[in-house]
């Protein structure tokens, strides 16, 4: 028994046979190596090449352990965290990796010499370890990017808080760009059956980063009529902010980088569009210094599309590039809530626009399992699309994760694993055709 084997029960539908069939002993997976964390020592940023770093390689078949589940990964996609991972920035994963494996000598299995990335996954449950119910071989689910062990108490109220709280795919082992993944059993979530396999895999991290980032108390707790300024608004957390902002009632105001990228979200249902580069925003005169004038620029247009108004909230990743703006434009009273910092870690702001208008700068990072499942029902349901513009084969993960960091993308690029083609694994084909515009939105974006 092969793979492919297993590959095949779940193409002719079954999947509640692919418990009894063997695991094999390895797998591909989609891999950085600890000997070449320095092959781009001296490069800009910018110029780093994830083609160079990332690998298809095989490698041994991890044995699910209490609490734990192994996967058959029919599709993956992208997120700036596989970015971060193939250029070694801002530090080489494999320091993740280490320090979970001094945590027991189950997480030791996670600290080894290759690391296998990627932080989403569709696919269907091989097996699961002792102390699993509620998910059994043949399950059709989708992983969201939680790992958490939950054994201090600093997590039973919000997850995220857990003083073991890892990223899975990043901070961890065996993640989800791969033929197999190993997840903790409380990551899993039923597949959307109207969805394909590449487009299930898609919404995960940034869809449920989203919905805690905008929507729940532990965010911006977004209501009806806000006025939400949208960075990035057609990209893989902007695309599902913007549909948040849409079906929660609320006014987004989506920044975008180019025309094709306005187009986008104004056929997601945006009114306000702000094209950065065609309006020639340069919040930055050089390295160090800041303009404030731009921010006053930018605060003026926000108000001339608004009429009037600042917004209640600032939806913010980018970092440190758009930070100071964003502090400038938020209304008096108004939220900053901020996660990612793509274009660099260290904000700097003028601290006079948050004290003395009493605004609110919060912190949000990924989801905890309640908000990750709301998030993924609201797509089961229809309610809110994945934003799947493009799909490769996994041998070509190095040029889909340059797309994304070079941005030229839109939405969220998939990665099919063991689906030998797009199009598959749809299991509710009336549902699919009520929202197949939708769906398709991003499609060749």
């Amino acid at each position: 028994m092969t793979i492919t084997d297993i590959r095949d029960a779940i193409l002719t539908g079954e999947t509640a046979e692919v418990g009894a069939l063997p695991v094999p002993e390895a797998y591909r997976g989609v891999t950085v190596h600890a000997d070449e964390v320095a092959m781009f020592d001296g490069i800009p940023s910018r110029d780093k090449d994830p083609r160079k770093s990332l690998h298809v390689d095989e490698v041994p078949t991890p044995e699910p352990g209490p609490g734990e589940a192994l996967i058959a990964v029919m599709a993956s996609a992208i997120n700036y965290n596989t970015v971060w991972t193939s250029i070694f920035e801002p530090i080489p994963t494999f320091k993740f990796l280490q320090r979970y494996g001094k945590l027991s000598p189950l997480a030791k299995r996670h600290d080894q010499p290759y690391h296998v990335v990627g932080s989403d996954a569709a696919g269907v449950v091989l097996r699961t370890g002792p102390g699993v119910h509620r998910w059994k071989p043949g399950d059709q689910v989708v992983a969201h990017c939680l790992n958490v062990e939950l054994e201090g108490p600093d997590g039973h109220n919000d997850t995220m808080l857990d003083s073991d709280q890892r990223i899975w795919g990043f901070e961890t082992n065996f993640g989800g760009l791969a033929e197999l993944a190993l997840v903790k059993a409380n990551q899993l979530m039923p597949k959307p059956d109207h969805l394909t396999w590449e487009e299930a895999a898609c919404p995960g991290l940034v869809n449920s980063t989203a919905y805690r980032q905008l929507v729940t108390t532990n965010g911006a707790n977004m209501k009806q009529g806000d006025v939400v300024l949208i960075w990035g608004a057609s990209g893989g957390l902007g695309s599902y902010a913007t549909q948040f902002a849409l079906n929660g009632g609320a006014i987004p105001v989506c920044v975008v980088s180019s025309p094709e990228k306005a187009e986008i979200v104004r056929r997601m249902g945006a009114e306000l569009v702000i094209d950065r580069n065609a309006e020639g925003y340069r919040f930055w005169k050089d390295e160090n210094t800041q303009d404030p004038k731009e921010w006053q620029r930018f605060g003026a247009r926000i108000r001339e599309l608004t009429g009037g108004e600042d917004p209640d909230i600032v939806f913010e990743h980018p970092g440190r590039e758009t930070f100071g703006a964003s502090v400038y434009a938020a209304r008096k009273g108004g939220t900053i809530v901020t996660c990612a910092s793509t274009s660099g870690y260290l904000h700097q702001y003028d601290n006079r626009y948050l004290w003395m208008n009493l605004k609110r700068i919060i912190g949000s990072h990924f989801a905890n399992y309640r908000e990750s499942w709301e998030a993924n029902r609201l797509i089961a349901k229809g309610l809110i699309h994945p934003t799947l513009s493009k799909t490769y084969p996994m041998t070509e993960t190095g040029q889909a994760a340059l797309d994304v960091h070079r941005n030229a993308h839109q939405g969220k690029v998939g990665v099919l694993c063991l689906a030998p083609e797009e199009g598959l694994g749809v299991r509710d084909a009336e549902k699919r055709s009520k929202h197949i515009d939708r769906i398709n939105l991003f499609r060749g974006a």
